[in-house]
């Protein structure tokens, strides 16, 4: 107990605590498997004891029919022809119905980017009215360039490959 107001770096790990075991108290017979499961085990015993323990909460989430939108675009592998082939996967999913309009390109560039959005808001018959969250531009941005942040995007395939 008295680890949990040490400073990080001073409390114990479970090397040490199955170190002391040996050294200390001769269990040469127990295995750092064994502990590793106790240690596991007992640490969120120790926790809500104290008054420690993460506090669950849920937090329910509410969205107004037409409001918001998320937007996820990243590489994928597929199998083309036989061959395993990078493509890219705009997702664009609406979050109050769920519906998601989905678009692969063989293009990581701008171009398929904007495509993908274009696709989506033709098919589903409009704009959100609210805002779009965007989670994972990775694959758009190549590199931040030095302090500047200027940014290079992937290079775009010819026009027409990556429809």
């Amino acid at each position: 107990m008295a680890d949990l107001d040490a400073p990080r770096k001073q409390r114990h790990t479970l090397t040490r605590l199955f170190q002391r075991l040996i050294d200390e108290h001769g269990m040469s017979e127990v295995s750092y498997p064994v502990v590793g499961r106790y240690v596991r085990q007992r640490r969120p015993q120790i926790l809500a004891e104290t008054g420690r323990a993460p506090s669950k909460v849920f937090i329910p989430q509410t969205h107004r029919p037409g409001d918001e939108a998320e937007v996820d675009f990243g590489d994928v592998m597929i199998r083309l022809r036989g061959e395993l082939v990078i493509c890219y996967l705009f997702c664009f999913r609406m979050s109050f119905s769920g519906k998601a309009i989905h678009r692969a390109s063989l293009s990581a560039g701008q171009g398929a980017f904007f495509e993908g959005h274009l696709h989506a808001v033709l098919r589903l018959g409009g704009v959100p009215t609210g805002k779009v969250r965007y989670d994972n531009l990775r694959a758009v941005v190549a590199q931040v360039l030095g302090f500047t942040r200027a940014r290079v995007s992937t290079p775009n395939l010819p026009e027409g490959l990556h429809r």
